[in-house]
């Protein structure tokens, strides 16, 4: 098992931790580039041009790296790392999240409303449960995740939700099957690394497995 809750799979892409020196899925890192300026940048589409330095999906080893200067060792020059580098990758990644959600919604992919969660997982076609991690939990405990790794998520909050689906506030939510979905559960698990030790900028409980 990889960082970020993943089973490893010999057919994916491995990358180096800078941090860690841990081998693992590239789905469980966070990819980053040093800018024209020198500046490390984010680059969570893993698209922008230049050599990669792999970090952890994890707070802890993104704070390490920046630290002890490991991203200027990782790509054997002097670089500068941005202050709040693990604030800015979490919202960039909050941000990511919520934007995937709202295309499944657009897609027909994703619904939201207690009882149309409810009918979803209940039928089957709901893959993945998404609860508020600041919702009520008397409520929240009202849905059963669907089985399988990676059916339930609780990272964001009422408002992050509600931003995915259109609306003020949002605690429920569900997603079919798809490669959208699997897309929206890779990135939360990313989100999660970032939220987990500290909570982050939010309140978050994390992605969890079941």
């Amino acid at each position: 098992m990889s960082r970020g809750g993943r089973d490893k799979d010999r057919g994916e892409p491995e990358r180096r931790c800078i941090a860690t020196g841990e081998v693992a899925p590239k789905a469980g890192l966070i990819r980053f580039v040093v800018g024209p300026d020198g500046t490390v940048v984010p680059d969570l589409a893993e698209k922008l041009p230049g050599r990669g330095l792999w970090v952890s999906a994890d707070r802890a080893a993104l704070e390490l790296a920046a630290k002890k200067k490991l991203f200027s060792r990782a790509a054997r020059q002097q670089v500068a790392v941005p202050e709040g580098l693990a604030d800015h990758v979490e919202a960039l990644l909050a941000r990511r999240v919520v934007d995937l959600i709202s295309l499944a919604r657009k897609a027909g992919l994703a619904v939201t409303g207690f009882e149309k969660v409810k009918d979803w997982i209940v039928s089957g076609r709901g893959a993945v449960l998404i609860q508020a991690n600041d919702g009520s939990e008397r409520g929240k405990s009202k849905l059963r995740p669907p089985p399988g790794k990676g059916a339930y998520i609780d990272v964001l909050s009422a408002s992050e939700l509600g931003l995915a689906f259109g609306r003020e506030n949002v605690i429920h939510g569900a997603l079919a099957a798809g490669g959208l979905t699997t897309r929206v559960v890779e990135e939360a698990t990313k989100l999660t690394g970032l939220r987990d030790k500290n909570g982050g900028t939010s309140t978050g409980k994390g992605t969890k497995t079941t």
